[in-house]
């Protein structure tokens, strides 16, 4: 097994002892992106749809340094504070997804890193 750490710019860089994403063969494992600005590691100015917006772009810019893109993805987990704004989560998520969609779970938490509303993680299989 050949593990490659995956690191762009062009998402949040790792607040903790994790990588942005590890990819192991065809399949990439992305850490969960919470609505951090990359250039400045804050979190995004706005409401919910701003955070959501912000946390798929951060998914994209890692699915893409990976070699992949958000069509690639086969998992998502979503983490929200308050599930009352999932419907928002599908909004967005059908401007980032088209069909067939990945497999999802959307889970309610108490708390989120830097008191964000959101935060996803996912899988990714690379077929090229």
């Amino acid at each position: 097994m050949t593990k490659e750490i995956i690191n762009t710019d062009q998402a949040p860089q790792a607040i903790g002892t994790y990588s942005q994403a590890v990819k192991i063969d065809h399949t990439v494992y992305l850490s969960g992106q919470i609505p951090l600005v990359p250039e400045t590691m804050v979190l995004v100015e706005g409401d919910i749809s701003a955070q959501i917006t912000q946390v798929f772009n951060n998914l994209k810019a890692v699915a893409e340094a990976a070699g992949g893109n958000l069509s690639d993805i086969v998992k998502l987990n979503v983490f929200l504070v308050d599930l009352a704004h999932f419907p928002i989560v599908n909004e967005i998520m059908g401007r980032f997804f088209q069909a067939p969609y990945p497999a999802r779970a959307a889970v309610g938490v108490a708390a989120l890193p830097k008191a964000a509303q959101v935060e996803m993680d996912a899988v990714m299989v690379l077929t090229r």
